[in-house]
């Protein structure tokens, strides 16, 4: 729910402070209605019910992927789309992926959210309201901020999401903000908020690649982008996830390999995890597996840590970089 009206309408019925922490709480285990909270009189029960909205968004769509993966598009109060996803391991794992914007302003080539109208930053409780929306059916463990949107470009309300996050059981170690590489949000993220974890979006060694790429390279440039990751990590003491979308004949160059070794010094401040493509209206195609596997070759004998994404929910259009609210 809205979390300032929440404190508003309380604080204008004369309730004490502590009325605020109750009803979160209770939102928090999984509530899905006022009524459920006990410990709160029955008469104010009511009256939340009519002032307060239980959620801040309203469920247009859900999709359940053929791997388990489940995404819902939500709408703002304001008709603004949002999209957001669960992704089920077999180890247990719970992963949202929540959105920080109504699309994105940054047209990265590659992402079919921006190729989005942009909306609007949402607001602290829009995100946690989607985080919610997937607690009233079962618990998360992790939770990366990936979805539709530049985190950096709405930290305030990011950070203020991720204070929220261990109350739905995702502690701050298992929340991850990624980034395009917009400065100023690095910047402010080495020196405040929770100790939750970087994730950089490179996807090319070559200042020109990524700029024709992302062109956000153009305003921020990588050698700029990668000083202000080094110094997240000296006052974080982690480690920064470099994410590297591996486009067949674009960046998947076994040269190419050796040159993003190259810029990731010190070794040990970077793991880089290769992300499989997944199809947009773009005109790309994905590296092959032989290719990735080459690339994550290259990059290990020179020490550099390595993964390969696990994709998730490629047939309901619910995978890294598809999220573009298709009604």
């Amino acid at each position: 729910m809205d979390l300032v009206r929440l404190e508003q309408r309380l604080a204008a019925r004369g309730e004490p402070p502590f009325r605020a922490r109750q009803v979160w709480e209770w939102a928090a285990r999984g509530a899905d209605s006022y009524d459920a909270m006990t410990n709160l009189p029955l008469e104010l029960r009511g009256r939340l019910d009519e002032e307060v909205p239980f959620s801040s968004l309203r469920t247009l769509r859900e999709a359940l992927a053929s791997d388990g993966t489940e995404k819902a598009l939500f709408e703002t109060a304001d008709g603004r789309p949002v999209e957001t996803v669960l992704m089920r391991y077999r180890d247990g794992r719970r992963s949202l992926c929540l959105s920080s914007q109504s699309g994105c302003p940054l047209t990265c080539t590659f992402c079919a959210t921006g190729r989005m109208r942009f909306g609007r930053n949402l607001t602290a409780s829009e995100i946690l309201d989607q985080a919610l929306h997937f607690r009233r059916k079962e618990a998360a463990n992790h939770a990366v901020f990936m979805g539709m949107g530049e985190p950096l470009m709405n930290l305030d309300s990011v950070l203020a999401a991720c204070e929220r996050l261990p109350d739905l059981g995702i502690a701050h170690s298992n929340t991850a903000i990624s980034t395009v590489g917009w400065l100023p949000g690095i910047e402010r993220m080495a020196a405040e908020g929770p100790p939750v974890r970087l994730a950089l979006s490179l996807h090319a060694a070559d200042e020109a690649l990524r700029s024709e790429l992302m062109p956000v390279n153009d305003r921020y440039s990588l050698r700029e982008v990668l000083d202000a990751c080094r110094r997240w990590r000296e006052r974080r003491r982690r480690q920064v996830f470099v994410e590297y979308l591996m486009l067949a004949g674009v960046n998947d160059r076994y040269e190419q390999a050796v040159d993003l070794a190259r810029l990731l010094e010190p070794r040990e401040a970077f793991k880089v995890n290769l992300i499989p493509y997944n199809p947009t209206d773009a005109p790309y195609e994905g590296s092959g597996r032989a290719a990735i596997a080459a690339f994550r070759a290259a990059l290990e004998e020179r020490g550099v840590r390595t993964t390969v994404r696990l994709t998730r929910g490629r047939d309901i259009d619910a995978a890294c970089g598809q999220l573009a609210a298709r009604r």
